[in-house]
């Protein structure tokens, strides 16, 4: 299976989760995240850093869930981060 190159918008957003994600497990150590939400520290560090834009939904769930986060407040902090889009006449919106 060949994997399409994310757009710079897919990276934004990456690198916008792992921030929201990194700064609710505040002082907790990295390692008691992961093993907690049953991913490798590995997985959650390169989460965090937007190495890893896209993490797969059960990985977000289960770290959603050892944060106190639930999924709706996830998104709405990613997207409330997003840069105001310029307006276009008959522009699609973006998701």
């Amino acid at each position: 299976m060949v994997r399409l190159p994310l757009s710079p918008v897919d990276l934004e957003r990456g690198r916008r989760l792992g921030a929201v994600l990194r700064s609710a497990r505040g002082t907790r150590s990295m390692l008691a995240v992961a093993l907690e939400a049953g991913v490798s520290p590995e997985t959650l560090r390169k989460v965090e850093t937007g190495r890893i834009a896209t993490p797969s939904f059960p990985t977000v769930a289960a770290l959603a869930g050892v944060l106190g986060l639930s999924l709706d407040t996830v998104w709405a902090e990613v997207c409330a981060q997003r840069e105001p889009e310029r307006s276009a006449v008959g522009a699609a919106p973006r998701p």
